[in-house]
């Protein structure tokens, strides 16, 4: 724990406080650990049954995370607003690879679009006209059915992680477990966490979870099972058609079970989609704008049955309210226009053509990296924070594997979008040598 911050308190939510107040200020940093129970405990003079309620409560918040032998730390990203940056930048000079976002020079321009959109809005629109757009749901359901997705049933949240939550809350209660791809997106892992449900991790190949990782998690009690259809973050997975017919098969007949799509690549993936969507009587499928639009674009189209669509709908009736029809009607025109979907397809080949000639360069190294789809690559290694330090020593940055690993083995997430082929063998390299560090002088092996 930081040497700055010291915890206090006499009873549990006062200590559970305490920890809170150091995490906003930033004094307890993300990953910083915290004191073992009884060490805290006899510091603050209290039982350690006091200290171990006040972690429990910040653990079911979404606040700490018990990392085995490594005790107990605050989360990547605990759900409360911080002074200080959670994630620290990257070192001066440094190539930063770590921030999985798409290459900002490749997004459609909006300007054109905003000024058409501003020309033919015409009269404000009142609270009794607002929802979903009648002519984006029309276009989303036949960008859907293109794909297999069956799209009787729409609706529009505030991105893929706002739909993913709504439809957790609205199925699960705190305490419930969630299958969730490990590795898997960081960020669905803190959304979990902060909703007091309970991650069970199903293993990824490049074909996306694997069967019998999911038999275990539905043996395990998982109410609910996400799955990233293609350009899995970290790994690039995409579920194939052979992995989809078994899963299917796995989850025929899980009356039980809430099945959620995240097909947040879209029109960026250079693979066919091979859907699981109908395969349980609830399910959703989920596919944002941000990746091949911009990440500004704070919008996703959700597909389900019935009743799951209108419990997310609900919900944001008595909440948020709608997603902005302004924003639906410009993601509408980005979708109309043939010139933006023309610098979409040539994004998704740029991305295809960076990830493939970084994973030949690690190949012709002797490194396996993974990566079918996206714009991430996964490269298992022994010990993440050796290598870490290693490539930040070379000049570069990479995002660290504990921020998506539940059981998984460790690994460095390589973000290819801002890569240019240039630099492609120099990163090669660094990470060739920061897996197999030069023997010190002298030694012969």
């Amino acid at each position: 724990m930081s040497a700055r911050y010291q915890v206090s308190g006499g009873t549990a939510a006062e200590i559970s406080a305490s920890v809170e107040s150091g995490i906003r200020s930033g004094e307890l940093p993300a990953g910083a650990p915290l004191p073992p129970v009884r060490a805290l405990a006899a510091e603050l003079a209290v039982s350690p049954a006091t200290v171990a309620r006040a972690y429990q409560e910040l653990r079911q918040r979404g606040l700490l995370a018990t990392a085995g032998r490594h005790g107990t730390r605050v989360r990547p990203r605990p759900p409360v607003a911080t002074r200080r940056a959670i994630r620290p930048p990257a070192a001066p000079g440094a190539r930063d690879l770590s921030l999985g976002e798409p290459d900002t020079g490749l997004l459609p321009p909006l300007g054109p679009h905003l000024a058409a959109l501003a020309a033919d809005l015409g009269a404000p629109a009142g609270y009794a006209s607002v929802g979903v757009v009648p002519e984006l749901a029309a276009a989303a359901r036949e960008r859907l059915a293109a794909d297999g997705v069956p799209a009787d049933e729409v609706t529009v949240t505030g991105g893929a992680l706002d739909g993913i939550e709504r439809l957790l809350a609205a199925h699960l209660r705190p305490g419930d477990a969630v299958a969730v791809e490990d590795p898997g997106w960081a960020n669905l892992l803190d959304l979990v966490a902060a909703l007091g449900l309970r991650p069970i991790g199903v293993p990824v190949d490049d074909d996306g979870p694997v069967e019998a990782g999911l038999r275990a998690a539905l043996a395990a009690g998982a109410r609910a099972l996400v799955v990233t259809s293609r350009a899995q973050n970290p790994t690039g997975a995409a579920v194939s058609a052979d992995r989809a017919a078994a899963l299917r098969a796995l989850l025929a007949g899980r009356n039980d079970l809430l099945l959620i799509e995240d097909d947040h690549a879209a029109e960026l993936a250079r693979v066919p989609l091979c859907p699981l969507a109908g395969a349980t009587p609830a399910w959703a499928f989920v596919r944002s704008v941000s990746k091949p639009y911009g990440p500004d674009l704070r919008l996703a189209v959700l597909a389900g049955d019935e009743a799951t669509v209108a419990r997310v709908a609900g919900r944001a009736r008595v909440g948020a309210g709608w997603v902005s029809t302004v924003l639906q009607r410009l993601v509408l025109e980005l979708w109309r226009d043939p010139a933006t979907a023309a610098l979409v397809d040539r994004a998704g080949e740029s991305y295809e053509r960076r990830r493939g000639d970084l994973l030949a360069a690690l190949a012709a190294r002797g490194l396996t990296g993974h990566g079918r789809t996206g714009i991430n690559v996964w490269l298992p290694v022994p010990d993440e924070t050796s290598a870490l330090t290693a490539l930040r020593d070379a000049g570069w940055a990479v995002a660290p594997g504990a921020l998506f690993r539940i059981a998984a083995g460790p690994g460095l997430r390589i973000t290819v979008s801002s890569l240019a082929a240039a630099d492609i063998p120099a990163l090669a390299d660094a990470l060739a040598a920061a897996l197999h560090p030069a023997p010190p002088s002298g030694f012969t092996a």
